[in-house]
Parts: C-alpha cells; structure tokens; sequence
C-alpha cells in the first residue's frame, strides 16, 4: 500500500537579470543576448572574430555597464581603501587611477579593482571611484562598509550611470572628433572630465571631479581598458548612454559584446575575476607584484611577503600550443612527465595568432618560458609549451604604452 506523495520542495526563485542602460542599444544592433552575473548582456553583434578583428585594427564600443560603480567619499576614505587593497591609496595623485586587489587575509584575491582619485585635494575631503568586477560588487560594497569609518560614505550607482569602453587603435581620433575633446593630456591610467559642449577643455583638469553631479553635464572619462589596445572608458549618465553610443557607430566604432572580451584580454594574459581566481590565488601567484604595495598595512600584507620571502610554490604561466585544431578551455588538463600537474583557467583560439593559448597556475619549478608540456584534449593528448605573457606582443608599442591589466 501506497503512501501519501512526498511533495518535492520547491525551487528557489531565480532573480531576474538586470537590464544594462543600452538594452535598447543591445536590440537594435542585433546582439547575441547571454546572462552574464545577474546582468543580460550581448555576448556578440557581428561575430567574436570579427569584433575582435575590428578592436585590434581599428575601434570597438563595449557595453561594460555591469561591472560594479562605486563611490568612496570623506576624509578617513583613503585609510579605508589602503587597509582593504594592497595599493597605498594616500599616495595617489588627483587624477591617478590604479589596478589593485581586495584579499583575504590568507592573501586570497576576493577581486581585482580600479580605484580612482577624484577631488583635487584642495580640502581635506576625499573621493574615489572604484570598479570591481560584476559577480563580486556586492560582496566588495559589503567588506568597504564593515570598515569604514563614521565619515566614510560609500553609494553604489549601477543602473543610474553606465560605462562605455572605446578600444582600439583609433580610439583617441574616433572621441575627439565625435566629442570634441581634447584628449591628448590624459595618460594612460588617469581620469578627467570632459563637458559635453563641443570644443571646451576638460572640465577640471587634474582631480575635483563631482560623481555622479559632473556627469549632468559632462561625462567621466578614465584612459583604461582590457584588451591590451589604447583604450578608454567613459562614465555618463544613463539617460545618454543609448544617444552617445549611436554617435560613436555613426563615427566608425563596432559594437562588441563579452565574446570579444575574453579573446582580448586572454592575448594580453589579464585575469578574469571567478575564472583565473576565486578566493584561491594570491596577486603573487598570479605574477602581479607589481600592483601590491607592501610599505602599508592591509589585510593580507603579512601572509604576502610570507609568500614572497619563500617563493610561491604555483606561478601563473601562459601556455601555447601549435598543433592543428587544438584549442584549450577552462579545466583542460595540463601534464607533464605523464602526469597532470595543473589544470587550465582561461583557454581559447587567438584570434590574432592563430593558436591554441591558455593560462594556468604551474608548479613554480615549471613556469618558466621554453618548458615543454602536454594538454589532455577529450581523448588526444597534444604538444604545448611555457611562453611569457603577454602572449601578443604589439610590434611598435613599447613597455610604457601597454597598460597593467584592469578588471573583467
């Protein structure tokens, strides 16, 4: 005899995805349309190889109006942001912005970020702008606000601003001739604001800028990016994102969507947040000493230059392989003398070379450039080999005009 029928629980509810400021832009472009954390974003319009072709040759437009946008503000600001990042933040110049980490006091990376300086130090007052990646914005407003300090304000203004990132070898000539601006003074990682008016000069020149009230009349612009090509980003209000974007395809800029991202920043060897790194790998590891400031106190510092004065015993390495059609992925498995000693995070075709390409974190003994190994491919094993990173290497451009890798 029967009992009575268990009831399955119910499914949790699934939130629904948040809708960029150029959705209408997205539609009427015919972009490929994909979840990407908690966000519908295009992951192409003309196709990955095309986009990609069209940022490396010329100009691109990307919709990045899901990473996080935060604002940090007071006087105790500064203090705040170098006790959570491994950049010394009161060292940062008006204008200045910087790629760091916020970690775990195990040395974990939690996120990679750009912290921006804003006011032009004139008071004693202090504004940042930040931009953490999309999956973990939350978690990062959360951490900031457990410590920051009484006159500390944080505010979050994702749906209410949008990003616009125009990359490309053209990028500079397509803004100033759709803009009007003159763009010539604003090096790379620095930030300025341009007015709308046509013709006028940036608006105040090193730092003093009002975010979110500047971008009434003006938009923020930040001279970055993630495609290893001149780059920058611009921050308006969400009202004109659709208007200026049209304006910058009319000018010659191809929409392109997360597909061509990943292709992009994969060539440069730039980290992509819960792919490379989840709470697993510290800046050290991941080759990015550069970017940690070990002359201040942060939560992490100690276990850090732990790791530095022993030696991490895993590097990030790039990996190429040449052989036809072999093309690695995200947990392909890496080996060497007959046995697996890693497994691939970031993996694909480079467009631009021609080859299979992957990142992985290797024993350290074999992170070293010109090491032979093997990636295990379904149910062939294929021929790869240790190379450094960047995997593409721009002919004509010198150390100084490559940026340090920003967030995904």
């Amino acid at each position: 005899m029967s009992g009575p029928a268990v009831q399955s629980p119910a499914p949790p509810p699934v939130a629904p995805l948040r809708a960029s400021p150029l959705a209408e832009f997205h539609r009427r472009h015919g972009a490929h349309l994909v979840p990407f954390a908690g966000w519908e974003m295009p992951l192409y319009f003309s196709g990955i190889l095309a986009e990609h072709r069209a940022v490396r040759e010329r100009v691109g437009l990307f919709d990045v109006s899901h990473m996080g946008i935060l604002t940090v503000d007071g006087a105790s600001a500064p203090e705040l942001l170098a006790r959570r990042t491994t950049a010394n933040v009161p060292r940062l110049l008006p204008g200045q912005v910087r790629y760091t980490f916020l970690l775990e006091s195990t040395g974990a990376i939690v996120d990679d970020l750009l912290l921006s300086r804003l006011d032009a130090g004139t008071t004693p007052e202090r504004r940042f702008l930040a931009v953490p990646n999309a999956g973990p914005v939350a978690e990062v407003e959360e951490i900031l606000r457990q410590h920051r300090a009484p006159d500390t304000r944080l505010a979050r203004w994702n749906g209410s601003v949008a990003i616009l990132a125009v990359q490309g070898p053209h990028a500079r000539a397509l803004l100033e001739r759709t803009f009007g601006w003159d763009l010539g003074g604003l090096g790379f990682y620095r930030i300025a604001g341009f007015p709308d008016a046509r013709g006028a000069s940036p608006a105040r020149g090193q730092g003093d800028l009002r975010f979110p009230a500047d971008l009434a009349d003006g938009t923020i612009v930040s001279r970055t990016g993630y495609t290893g090509e001149r780059g920058y980003e611009l921050f308006l209000r969400a009202e004109v994102a659709v208007e200026r974007a049209e304006a910058l395809v009319a000018a010659g800029a191809v929409p392109c969507g997360l597909g061509a991202r990943d292709t992009l920043r994969l060539e440069q060897g730039y980290l992509l947040s819960g792919q490379d790194f989840h709470r697993d790998r510290t800046p050290i590891e991941a080759g990015q000493e550069r970017f940690v400031d070990l002359d201040h106190p942060f939560v992490g510092a100690t276990a850090l230059a732990a790791q530095r004065a022993a030696g991490p015993t895993v590097r990030l390495a790039g990996i190429v392989t040449e052989v036809p059609g072999a093309v690695p992925r995200h947990g392909t498995p890496v080996e060497s003398a007959g046995a697996v000693v890693a497994t691939v995070t970031s993996g694909g075709l480079s467009p631009s070379l021609g080859v299979g390409v992957a990142l992985a974190f290797l024993p350290s003994p074999l992170a070293v450039p010109g090491t032979e190994l093997r990636l295990r491919l379904r149910d062939r094993s294929v021929a790869a080999r240790v190379v450094a990173l960047p995997f593409r290497r721009p002919a004509t451009s010198g150390p100084a005009d490559r940026p340090p890798p920003p967030p995904a």
